[in-house]
């Protein structure tokens, strides 16, 4: 049985190995503002196949963006458009949009090559999504079907053996992010 690496957030070492695993094509958990998610390389297909694994399903994930700047640039709409998502995007809000097809790799975009955003407020999510070269992944750290896993312990006796890093923060009790899809000029909100 493999035991994971486990770090906590503020160790001054905890974004480099992150950033290793993910380089290398691992899974990592990581806190966000809401709640724990699932980490990859949001381009790397057998990484993003692991995480489908781990959650048994497949199928479009949302990605961190390091700041409205970078979310703007991966956003495949007028100005006017992206001025609509951007006022909305931030902390616990996920923005479904459409994207540049070199933003992320099709395995996680929804239909009309959309792609979720999300700009966490956790320390961590903007520390990562600033260093590291491609968007991450950002889903909630369950099974499908599943409720979501807050409290470390259980993330390492659940999934200790199928992630490559887990960056802890303690007990994340919140509930997940609120979505919106940006539709015809409308936001309008899924969850």
């Amino acid at each position: 049985m493999k035991l994971v690496k486990q770090i906590h957030w503020e160790n001054e070492t905890a974004v480099e190995m992150a950033c290793f695993i993910l380089k290398n094509g691992g899974v990592i958990v990581y806190p966000t503002d809401t709640l724990y998610g699932f980490g990859c390389d949001a381009k790397n297909e057998s990484a993003i196949q692991k995480v489908n694994s781990i959650k048994n399903r497949s199928g479009p994930m949302s990605v961190l963006a390091p700041n409205k700047k970078t979310a703007s640039l991966w956003m495949n709409l007028s100005e006017n458009e992206k001025k609509i998502c951007l006022d909305k995007l931030g902390g616990s809000t996920t923005i479904i949009v459409p994207v540049k097809g070199t933003t992320a790799s099709p395995m996680i975009m929804g239909e009309n090559q959309t792609l979720g955003i999300r700009i966490p407020e956790h320390g961590f999510c903007k520390s990562i999504s600033s260093v590291f070269q491609n968007p991450i992944t950002s889903t909630s750290v369950n099974r499908t079907g599943e409720p979501t896993t807050t409290n470390p312990g259980e993330i390492n006796l659940e999934f200790g053996t199928e992630i490559d890093l887990f960056i802890e923060d303690g007990i994340i009790d919140g509930k997940g992010s609120t979505i919106y899809i940006f539709n015809d000029r409308i936001l309008e909100k899924v969850r």
